[in-house]
C-alpha cells in the first residue's frame, strides 16, 4: 500500500531526517519558526491542550548561560547552531482550556484542577507537541538537533519559572559538514506490532 504524502516528503520528514549535529550559519528567521508553529500547532493532543511552550536562545549571552547546562558533548553543537530551542511543559495550561476546548469549557476543572494530574497530562501532549514541533522544522527544510543531555533543573532556574518543566533543547538549522551520523537500526514491523 503506498502513502498519501509523495516519496520526497516521506524521505525529508522521516527516512532520510535524523538528529544534526552540525549546522551551517546560515540563519534561522522568526518568520521560519512562525511558519512551523502555525503548521504543528494542529497536531492532535488530549482534550486540545497546548502545553508546549518553546523559548527561543538567539543572544549571545542567553547561548552562553544555555551551553553551561548542556551534556559536555551537546556544548559545541549548541553553542554554534544558528537557533537553539527550549521546548517544555506548561503546567498551567488547563487556564486556556476554556478558549481551546469551547465545547467542554468543564474539563478545566473536572480533570486538570489538581497540579499531579495537570503535571502529567502537560509532560504528554508537549512531548507529543515537540515531535510535531521537529517534524515541522524538518518540513520547513531544516534540520533539527533534538537533546536530552541537559541539566534540566539548571535551564528551568535559569530560563524558565516553577511552572514550567523542560523538557529537550533542539538545535536548529541547516545541516553542517559531517552533521550526520549513521543511520541506527530500527525495529521490524512485526516486533513493535500485535494484534489481538
Amino acid at each position: 500500500m503506498s502513502l498519501a504524502l509523495d516519496a520526497a516528503a516521506q524521505d525529508l520528514l522521516f527516512r532520510e531526517a535524523r538528529t544534526a549535529n552540525t549546522f551551517t550559519d546560515e540563519p534561522v528567521t522568526d518568520e521560519q519558526v512562525q511558519a512551523i508553529y502555525d503548521l504543528v500547532k494542529y497536531g492532535p493532543t488530549a482534550f486540545n491542550q497546548t502545553p508546549l511552550r518553546i523559548t527561543l536562545v538567539r543572544s549571545a549571552e542567553a547561548r552562553e548561560r544555555l551551553v553551561k547546562h548542556m551534556a559536555e558533548g551537546n556544548q559545541p553543537k549548541t553553542a554554534t547552531a544558528p537557533l537553539v530551542a527550549i521546548l517544555s511543559a506548561d503546567n498551567e495550561f488547563h487556564e486556556e482550556l476554556p478558549t481551546l476546548l469551547p465545547s467542554f469549557p468543564q474539563a478545566k476543572d473536572l480533570f486538570f484542577s489538581e497540579r499531579p494530574a495537570r503535571e502529567g497530562a502537560a509532560a504528554l501532549n508537549a512531548a507529543l507537541q515537540a515531535a510535531y514541533f521537529i517534524i515541522g522544522v524538518r518540513a520547513a527544510g531544516l534540520a533539527a538537533g533534538p537533546m536530552t543531555g541537559v541539566d534540566f533543573e539548571g535551564v528551568r532556574k535559569e530560563f524558565l519559572d516553577d511552572d514550567h518543566t523542560p523538557l529537550m533543547v533542539v538545535n536548529i538549522g541547516k545541516p553542517g559538514e559531517g552533521a550526520w551520523y549513521p543511520r541506527s537500526p530500527r525495529l521490524a514491523y512485526d516486533e513493535v506490532v500485535t494484534t489481538v
